[in-house]
């Protein structure tokens, strides 16, 4: 099968369980599902992965042309819409994932533009980043990785100030993620301790293969924005660089969701996350790395939709995208199906084909 073929035909799967998940989820935002028969746990409002369950509904739009699922798709973008002034770095998710691909609707802009405009005004100046934030537990005095990928483009979309903001908001997880001596996997999680300054948080810990796949994707958002000096283009490139020679070019195509624990349980979010950003580094304009990176990122996808995408014919539903972590930490959905992990496949299946400009998105 040509690489059109495989690729169109797991998008098809994939967005094909987006119409059977829309029927068992109703008014709810799916989570994650169970392996063994696909049922999904679902939230209320959405939680932090709310963006992705409305962009795969957009994508799937896209690919049909159906006003009846672009009306769904917006309907469901609308009820992001309480998550636009809440205190958390991750309405970068849940409203530049969820609005990015609705071109066209009116409602879906004016959302991303209030919340692009209410994150440049969470910007705290003496600490040089948008915090955390308390929306979802926990100190709000934080910097992790999942914080900056979707906020960087969201801030951005702000006008100048917004630039200045997403420019600076991603230095400072550099200056505390990546690694002191040059080389080594990032360390994603911080919290702000009045006594000693940024103190490291424990878990998740360095070694999460998730956490650098955001950081990855962070990194490539702001090098496709890097038109000012603000930017700091070369800073970025030799992150980018640093994390593509650390993390995301070595080992498997899928990793572990603990780099340093080989024998545990796959992350294909990760790997799904990773194909999306190596995407976007590819279109680098000079970037010495874009062959590979493009080269990568298809063999990432062709090695999630043959050995971990769900095919028609099994007791269970086609199209599922198996073997996500939620949280190996406390157990929490270590084989299943992930809302987030299908939207990055779907998008990084869509753009290899050249059905979206990951510029864009």
């Amino acid at each position: 099968m040509t690489a059109t073929g495989w690729a169109d035909e797991a998008l098809g799967l994939v967005l094909r369980r987006v119409g059977e998940t829309s029927e068992q989820v109703g008014d709810r935002f799916p989570l994650y599902a169970d392996p063994a028969e696909g049922r999904w746990t679902t939230t209320g409002r959405g939680s932090w992965t709310g963006g992705f369950w409305a962009g795969l509904l957009w994508l799937r739009a896209g690919r049909t042309g159906s006003g009846e699922d672009r009306t769904a798709a917006a309907a469901v973008t609308a009820r992001l819409a309480p998550w636009a002034e809440a205190d958390t770095a991750t309405r970068g998710l849940i409203l530049w994932y969820g609005t990015a691909l609705a071109a066209g609707d009116a409602a879906a802009q004016a959302l991303r533009g209030r919340a692009a405009e209410a994150a440049v005004g969470a910007f705290d100046r003496e600490l040089g980043l948008v915090p955390w934030g308390a929306a979802l537990g926990g100190a709000r005095l934080r910097a992790r990785t999942d914080g900056v990928p979707g906020l960087v483009p969201l801030l951005a979309s702000a006008g100048p100030e917004g630039q200045a903001v997403a420019a600076e908001h991603v230095h400072r997880h550099l200056d505390l993620c990546l690694p002191r001596e040059g080389t080594g996997r990032p360390r994603p999680a911080w919290r702000l301790d009045e006594a000693h300054g940024w103190t490291a948080e424990a878990d998740p810990a360095p070694g999460w293969t998730r956490g650098e796949a955001w950081l990855l994707l962070a990194v490539a958002d702001a090098l496709l924005l890097a038109d000012a000096p603000s930017w700091r283009a070369d800073r970025l490139t030799r992150a980018a660089e640093l994390l593509l020679a650390d993390c995301a070019m070595p080992g498997p195509l899928v990793p572990p969701t603990n780099a340093h624990h080989a024998d545990g349980p796959f992350d294909t979010s990760a790997a799904a996350i990773t194909a999306v950003a190596l995407l976007k580094l590819a279109l680098v304009p000079g970037a010495a790395w874009s062959r590979a990176c493009a080269s990568r990122a298809e063999a990432v996808l062709h090695r999630l939709a043959h050995d971990h995408l769900t095919r028609p014919g099994g007791a269970r539903p086609a199209g599922m995208l198996l073997d996500g972590c939620y949280d190996t930490h406390s157990g929490t959905a270590v084989r299943h199906e992930l809302v987030w992990g299908d939207f990055f496949m779907a998008l990084g299946l869509a753009a290899l084909l050249g059905r979206v400009y990951l510029r864009r998105v």
